[in-house]
């Protein structure tokens, strides 16, 4: 999928500095930081369905 982002002068000018500062192109970087977010929330939800699930495990097995 190919994605049109319009930033901010500033946060464009903030995307091209860290992208040269890690010698890599903007694009990736931004592509790398979504991916990041995406498995990150994720990894959010997996954690907090375990708790619930651990919680209340003596619970569920009563109503099964």
């Amino acid at each position: 999928m190919r994605l049109s982002v319009d930033l901010p002068p500033a946060l464009e000018a903030q995307l091209a500095a860290v992208a040269a500062r890690l010698n890599v192109r903007a694009e990736d970087l931004a592509a790398a930081a979504l991916r990041d977010l995406l498995a990150q929330r994720e990894a959010d939800f997996q954690s907090a369905a375990a708790h619930v699930l651990a919680k209340n495990e003596e619970l569920y097995r009563r109503l099964a």
